[in-house]
């Protein structure tokens, strides 16, 4: 497993999960196109959503430099949505990701957008970590040594989570001291 092999699991899970959440719940995220005047309906984010499934799923079997090219197209994507929306001042209550209320793009969002679409990047462009999932039964090293990959890999999926879901509402505890 190279060096970016972690991280670039760690971006298409979290493509995973908000497409497959996006596939359930469209609405909000239709309405935060909506309020932008970007083209929305439900029935379109589901088909976009599904789209980021197919993606995810490519890129976690092992689909190689297109498909990590593609994780990175996805997450440009979600940065210019995320870029548009706070250069315009637009009182989104989400960017509607996660399927969800309550999760407004900020500044932490389009930071972690922009470094999951350079991560991805380059993995497109050099193939280092490209193989997915399959790459773990190639790894040098123990049982332990995968399962602790496998760990921080999650961890780096909730962590990622947290930064973009639930931080912004710690915005409205008085006295929560959150960065922008």
């Amino acid at each position: 497993m190279s060096t970016w092999g972690g991280p670039f699991l760690a971006a298409v899970a979290l493509l995973a999960a908000a497409g497959a959440l996006k596939v359930v719940r469209p609405d909000t995220t239709a309405r935060a196109l909506g309020q932008l005047g970007w083209p929305a309906s439900p029935t379109l984010v589901r088909a976009g959503a599904l789209g980021e499934l197919i993606v995810a799923a490519g890129a976690l079997v092992g689909g190689g430099r297109p498909f990590a090219a593609l994780v990175a197209v996805s997450y440009l994507g979600f940065a210019a949505f995320v870029l548009a929306a706070l250069r315009r001042g637009t009182p989104l209550a989400t960017c509607g990701c996660f399927g969800a209320e309550d999760t407004p793009p900020t500044a932490v969002h389009l930071g972690v957008n922009l470094v999951a679409a350079a991560v991805a990047g380059i993995v497109a462009l050099t193939g280092s970590g490209a193989g997915g999932l399959a790459d773990i039964t190639t790894m040098e090293g123990s049982l332990l040594l995968r399962v602790a990959f496998l760990g921080s890999t999650a961890a780096t999926v909730w962590l990622s989570y947290v930064a973009l879901a639930v931080l912004p509402k710690l915005k409205a505890v008085p006295g929560a001291a959150v960065p922008r």
